[in-house]
């Protein structure tokens, strides 16, 4: 005779040591499940109560205080419903990443992570002790049993699960999003699920914390790999599975497959999402930033506009005497299609002021760059003053090809609080730029049309300083993403002269790095967590 089982995934925000916020989500989302759904289980993701990755509050005296009351209040008010969810479990010595299956009143059993990523943007051993068995339980009779995110990367975990007697796999993951990376998992899924001959949950989580933004994508694939079931991308909800239990196997019933989105929409919604969460995880009311009439400030416009609302959006043009009659009429241009607050502010006068009181100490020098860079240290501190007294946060608006070679100014267009594009190359924002105007037009197609120019000296282009663009991120890719070395680069197909110009730019460009706000990552090496390199150093260029 056969029965059923029903599984809720719940692909949720939870906001980082927000415990008891966190806690209360679980409760009203288990509530929902157990009443609305009538489900025999819900999963949540990796380190649910603390939010992901909690990193040195994991240290703090208080924070298993905090869990254990957390702990104790869902025991008391969640009842009828199995829950499996995850949290840090400290022992005297140990700390482990911990997933958790309550039934009824009490804890039926803990599983702790085997595998603790530390590489990229995970350090997870710094923090946490592995684990070393597996955990096997059963609802309605049904064996099951549990693993943690880069547990699945591993063969032991399923192998283990396999060996139990388990017919499913519950995942509690937080896997952060890169491009192609929902591809990723679900051929690491077909894989596992093959390797145990069981249908896996695959629940991961939603929202954005600092520079990570997770994806959802949560999913089901049956024993044979086939993919079931899989969550919409960038956007919270309570997923129902039904499985057929036949007494011998977990049998999935057929459920909608949501589409996967383009990558130009999946690269949008990533920075929507992570703009949109730092702004309103960090209590800021509105975001303002210097729109210049160019793609890049263009484009941070649009994302503004989309992650908050116009009405949350100031934008400034500062024009110089080297400022363009296009790139003022292409600013108001964006600002009016998109419906922001705008006002322009000239600093032709505040240039001037610094110059003057800096000619006796510059008498006799040569202009260079310094003059230019005036210009950006007065935007920027305009903008800084913004900011101070309205409360809104400024953003920045360089792009990853700009961050990597420095073509930027410290404490001019660096200065900032979050860079929604950091991790954008300048050839990617085009494409971003022609997606959004897919969705509704805002970004004048002059603006994308046009060389790009920082407008601090007549006549100036890009590429005057930089190779062309395309030239220039195939270069910057297979260096920072890829770790090529400069002789690969050249055998490559690229000229050895470029190559070594742009690779000393990218090394000697660290120190600004450094000091620039953080920004959303999309790419498997953005410039921050991933990538680590020292200020002082004497390495040569191989």
């Amino acid at each position: 005779m056969q029965s059923h089982l029903r599984v809720v995934m719940a692909q949720l925000n939870f906001v980082v040591a927000d415990i008891a916020g966190n806690t209360e989500r679980v409760i009203t989302a288990a509530k929902i499940a157990r009443d609305q759904y009538q489900a025999d289980l819900i999963v949540f993701p990796e380190l649910t109560l603390t939010g992901y990755p909690p990193e040195d509050l994991l240290l703090r005296p208080a924070m298993q205080t905090r869990i254990e009351q957390s702990t104790r209040r869902l025991l008391a008010e969640v009842r009828g419903i199995t829950l499996i969810l995850g949290y840090p479990q400290a022992t005297e010595d140990k700390r482990y990443n911990c997933a958790a299956i309550i039934q009824g009143e009490a804890f039926f059993s803990r599983y702790y992570k085997q595998y603790l990523p530390n590489e990229q943007v995970f350090d997870e051993q710094r923090y946490f002790n592995a684990g070393e068995q597996p955990c096997t339980f059963a609802v309605k009779g049904i064996p099951l049993s549990i693993a943690i995110c880069e547990d699945l990367w591993h063969n032991k975990p399923m192998q283990q699960a396999r060996d139990s007697g388990a017919k499913l796999l519950l995942t509690l993951n937080a896997s952060p999003f890169h491009i192609g990376k929902q591809l990723e998992r679900e051929q690491l899924l077909k894989q596992r699920a093959q390797q145990g001959d069981m249908p896996i949950v695959y629940c991961n989580l939603i929202g954005a914390q600092d520079e990570l933004v997770f994806d959802g994508g949560s999913c089901l694939v049956d024993s044979d790999g086939t993919l079931c079931y899989r969550a919409p991308a960038f956007s919270e909800g309570l997923h129902v599975l039904d499985f057929a239990w036949n007494g011998q196997r977990l049998i999935p019933k057929p459920a909608e497959i949501a589409p996967l989105p383009s990558e130009a929409a999946s690269i949008y919604q990533a920075l929507v999402l992570g703009l949109r969460d730092y702004v309103q995880k960090n209590g800021f009311n509105g975001v303002l930033l210097g729109l210049s009439g160019g793609i890049d400030s263009a484009l941070v416009l649009a994302l503004a506009v989309d992650a908050l609302g116009a009405d949350q959006v100031q934008a400034v043009m500062m024009p110089y005497h080297y400022t363009s009659s296009i790139s003022l009429e292409d600013a108001e241009a964006t600002a009016r299609a998109a419906g922001v607050n705008y006002q322009v502010i000239p600093i032709a006068s505040m240039v001037e002021a610094f110059q003057q009181g800096l000619q006796p100490l510059f008498e006799g020098l040569a202009k260079d760059t310094t003059e230019e860079n005036l210009q950006a240290r007065c935007r920027g501190t305009l903008l800084m003053a913004l900011s101070n007294k309205s409360g809104k946060l400024l953003l920045t608006t360089g792009n990853k090809s700009e961050m990597a070679v420095g073509y930027a100014t410290l404490y001019g267009d660096m200065a900032g609080g979050f860079a929604p594009i950091k991790d954008v190359a300048k050839t990617r924002v085009f494409e971003l730029c022609r997606y959004r105007n897919s969705l509704s037009p805002i970004i004048p197609q002059r603006t994308i049309d046009r060389p790009p120019s920082a407008e601090l000296a007549p006549g100036q282009k890009d590429e005057d300083s930089l190779p062309p663009y395309p030239i220039l991120d195939a270069i910057l890719e297979r260096y920072i993403e890829q770790d090529q070395s400069a002789a690969d680069i050249v055998l490559a197909g690229f000229e050895a002269e470029t190559v070594r110009h742009v690779l000393q730019r990218v090394d000697l460009s660290e120190y600004k790095r450094r000091q620039a706000a953080i920004g959303t990552r999309i790419t498997k090496r953005a410039f921050g967590k991933d990538r680590r390199y020292p200020l002082s150093c004497r390495w040569q260029l191989e």
